[in-house]
């Protein structure tokens, strides 16, 4: 029997669609787990090494400046408009109080700090999830579309969260007063998360997470120039100051006058950039950027087959900026050498510091200094060009370079001598930019030359903290960000080793403490020659090491 024809419609016409989207968030819990999981190293770290640095460079203040009158010593010198500049406004300048010290000096350098770490763990957990694919992977599964990008700012939020904590915890822990330090805290924080919002923006603007980071990076630096040129316009904070986010924090004036109304600007500043990062995200494809990527010239084309090639295309552009940014601060430190008159009278633990023996080689002892203290900026440098190897490697970009017919010895020594070279160009920049600056201020034309060629006695040292980066790749690949240990160690003794009196032993652990402070030292060749030996042997280690084992595919 035949089914009435209405019957026979009804079967065959679909029922109502069922929507099986995820719901926006969906997954957003689990995807918080992973990313927490993921990045519990580096987030312990992070935290881990403000409370060190931050407690270290307290009680090292302490020792340094024990007095009333060696505070307002301090405070002399923090007139300079180069001071100023590097370092922030100068609060309470007629009564300099301990305090006042933090948070005019220290602060900032805290902030900056929270600052990177958002940017890297932004661009880290949306651009480069993106890049790698692994985001579509995630969006394939019953995860909602803001779920990716909501774990990863809760993660960043956390991030600062666990950083703010140990800033206060080290600030109470040496004694300074609990609701200033939890201002600076919640500074830090509000800081960071700025700053992680304007990676989220970058990130949505580019198809590459390096220029993502990089954009991001630039805007902090932008940030820190308004700031300096608006505090040495009033070094109170002028009408400028007040575009930068790292000035909303120091305006709190922690330790002085504490006010909590400027947090608020960083708090709405995030909001308002992450709805910016959100609608952007809404008007560009999954993997795509707003900003179409450009395909390179193409007489690069040749110059790209070969490592050397590969490797200046990949790493010269971060070797360039870094360059540039330490020569401007080569250059201030350096015109602060005529603002010492007097102050080694009055806080001899500076003499002791900068060491100097007497007060006719003062400027001499200083220019070492700074440039002693610049050179780990190269020293940061010279690792992260080398395990950019390994980021490519990861990527499988290196068993695509090997296909071609490159060998890996080959591949390795091509790459290491463009990291190298640059390497050593760098750090004659820092000699001229700190020449250049003590010669600004004291009208002797000498000290860029003298302290150019100074420079160059740290390149065994520098290539020696590259060396351990080699053989960790080479050797350990898994281990091979290790390597920053070493470089994290190197800023210690450098900054604070002779006031937290470091033994011996620990001391020399550091390549810089076996590179004489010249122009005021002796340059002795042993030293420098048993470095370059040991740099040698530990780089063959790697090129062995990466021929025996198998590269990440």
């Amino acid at each position: 029997m035949t089914a009435p024809t209405s019957d026979r419609v009804a079967t065959v016409l679909p029922g109502p669609s069922v929507d099986t989207r995820p719901e926006p968030w969906t997954g957003t819990a689990g995807l918080l787990r992973l990313f927490l999981r993921v990045d519990r190293v580096r987030i312990i770290v992070w935290t881990l090494a403000f409370a060190v640095l931050v407690a270290g460079s307290v009680a090292s203040l302490e020792v340094t400046y024990p007095t009333p009158e060696s505070l307002q010593a301090r405070a002399a010198l923090l007139s300079n408009p180069s001071a100023v500049m590097m370092t922030g406004p100068l609060f309470a300048a007629d009564n300099y109080t301990f305090g006042a010290m933090l948070a005019n000096e220290l602060a900032l350098y805290i902030y900056l700090a929270a600052a990177i770490m958002s940017v890297l763990l932004v661009v880290r957990h949306t651009r480069a999830e993106e890049e790698s694919g692994r985001l579509e992977l995630l969006r394939a599964l019953p995860v909602g579309r803001f779920a990716p990008a909501t774990a990863a700012l809760v993660t960043v939020a956390l991030a600062n969260l666990a950083v703010a904590v140990a800033v206060v915890a080290a600030l109470t822990g040496t004694g300074m007063a609990v609701v200033d330090s939890a201002a600076m805290g919640l500074a830090t924080a509000l800081t960071g998360l700025v700053f992680g919002a304007v990676a989220a923006v970058t990130a949505q603007l580019t198809e590459h997470a390096r220029t993502a980071s990089g954009l991001a990076m630039g805007v902090l630096a932008v940030a820190f120039i308004v700031r300096g040129v608006g505090d040495v316009i009033d070094n109170q904070g002028s009408w400028l100051s007040w575009f930068s986010p790292l000035a909303w924090a120091q305006q709190t004036r922690v330790f002085v006058d504490l006010r909590w109304w400027p947090l608020a600007l960083s708090a709405v500043a995030t909001l308002l950039l992450l709805v910016l990062a959100v609608v952007l995200a809404q008007r560009r494809d999954l993997g795509a950027g707003l900003r179409p990527a450009r395909p390179g010239p193409a007489s690069a084309s040749s110059s790209l087959l070969s490592p050397a090639g590969l490797a200046r295309r990949l790493v010269s552009g971060t070797f360039l900026g870094w360059a540039i940014g330490l020569f401007l601060f080569a250059i201030a430190f350096g015109a602060l050498a005529n603002s010492l008159e007097g102050m080694i009278e009055e806080i001899p633990d500076l003499g002791e510091w900068f060491g100097v023996a007497d007060l006719d080689d003062l400027t001499t002892s200083f220019a070492s200094a700074m440039l002693s203290f610049l050179v780990i900026g190269p020293v940061a440098l010279v690792v992260s060009g080398v395990l950019r190897l390994r980021t490519e490697e990861e990527a499988g970009r290196v068993e695509a370079v090997l296909v071609t017919g490159s060998s890996r010895p080959r591949l390795l020594a091509g790459w290491l001598a463009v990291v190298a070279v640059e390497t050593v160009l760098v750090l004659l920049t820092l000699g001229l930019g700190v020449g250049i600056g003590v010669a600004a201020v004291t009208g002797d034309g000498s000290w860029v030359g003298r302290l150019a060629a100074a420079s160059l006695a740290y390149v065994p040292a520098v290539l020696l903290v590259g060396a351990v980066a080699v053989a960790l790749y080479g050797l350990v690949p898994r281990a091979a960000a290790l390597a920053w240990v070493l470089v994290v160690w190197v800023a210690i003794v450098g900054f604070l080793g002779s006031l937290l009196d470091l033994p011996g032993w620990a001391a020399d652990l550091s390549p810089l403490s076996h590179t004489p402070l010249v122009p005021a030292g002796e340059l002795e060749a042993a030293p420098l020659l048993i470095m370059l030996a040991v740099a040698a042997a530990l780089a063959t280690a790697g090129f062995l090491g990466l021929r025996r084992r198998d590269v990440v595919s």
